[in-house]
């Protein structure tokens, strides 16, 4: 029995996308294509790695356990391309990030090709979602995220956190809607508003937190939801035309703070902050590009990120 690098790559690769077909798209080759190489992989082990039915698709125990040890072989052979690499001070290899939408966009994109015009051996690879893990992705996985940047509450624990920026919510609306709009004096006063939400993850995102400047005591309050969205762009656009109040995060709408576009409102009042954060996997604490990028993020919004004035 011979199993090679590309073996253990490809079962690990099954096993994420869940189909022989979904994998020839990925691969951009013919399912054919794909069928056969799964067929001479189980004729070199002997055993049968997959089940199919025309309803399911399955690792079976021995696929199971070529997966896991897979995932551990390769895990190790990346830790061991680490050590030589920091021995001879070469940084190479895939750097795969996560991101949201808004904040990949406007801050990782940039940062990540000037980071790759420092180090042009790395692979870098910058994928944006605005759900925090991407549910195809396990933690521990060979082919999982180097590094998942969160804006805000850190859901999964399987991730060592390190703090990149210091991030506030801010209440804000344009001239337009509080030249026509009620007295807003306390949080309370917001029933009585027009409210622009955005809608992700699985947050209660109808009710706003607000607390005294200085205090930790906070006041909940149940908005009236007049428009929502799933995009923060389209929050902020809707926002700045008028619709109504919304709670943004500081990186995204200093700007417009600072133009007299968007107006804070309630300054007294604080939101819970939506630090910026990085999260990595146990499997990639040691490698040394992660770190290296880790770093170069905190050098770049310390000791005051850009939204910052």
């Amino acid at each position: 029995m011979k199993i090679e690098i590309a073996d253990l790559k490809f079962i690990l690769q099954l096993k994420r996308i869940g189909s022989l077909a979904g994998l020839a798209r990925e691969e951009n080759v013919t399912p054919p294509a794909i069928t056969k190489r799964l067929h001479q992989l189980e004729s070199r082990i002997g055993a049968r790695l997959v089940m199919r039915t025309t309803r399911r698709f399955h690792l079976t125990h021995e696929g199971h356990l070529l997966a896991q040890r897979a995932t551990v072989v390769l895990n190790e052979m990346r830790s061991i391309e680490e050590a030589l690499g920091e021995r001879t001070q070469a940084i190479a290899g895939k750097l795969k990030v996560h991101g949201p939408f808004g904040f990949g966009r406007k801050y990782l994109a940039p940062l990540m090709a000037k980071f790759h015009s420092n180090h042009p051996k790395i692979e870098a690879q910058l994928v944006l979602s605005d759900n925090l893990i991407l549910p195809s992705h396990n933690a521990q996985d060979s082919d999982a995220f180097d590094i998942s940047i969160s804006i805000g509450n850190i859901p999964d624990s399987r991730w060592v956190a390190h703090p990149i920026a210091n991030n506030k919510r801010i209440l804000c609306a344009s001239p337009t809607y509080l030249a026509c709009s009620p007295q807003l004096n306390i949080p309370s006063d917001l029933i009585e508003h027009a409210c622009l939400v955005l809608r992700e993850n699985a947050e209660d995102v109808t009710l706003w937190h607000f607390a005294r400047t200085g205090s930790k005591k906070y006041e909940h309050i149940r908005v009236n939801a007049m428009m929502e969205s799933n995009d923060g762009d389209v929050i902020r656009q809707w926002c700045e035309a008028g619709k109504g109040i919304m709670v943004r995060s500081e990186w995204d709408v200093a700007p417009s703070i600072s133009d007299g576009t968007l107006i804070e409102l309630l300054p007294q009042f604080r939101l819970p902050d939506a630090n910026i954060v990085a999260l990595v996997p146990q499997s990639r604490v040691t490698s040394a590009r992660v770190k290296l990028f880790i770093e170069f993020l905190r050098t770049t919004f310390h000791p005051r990120p850009p939204w910052v004035s």
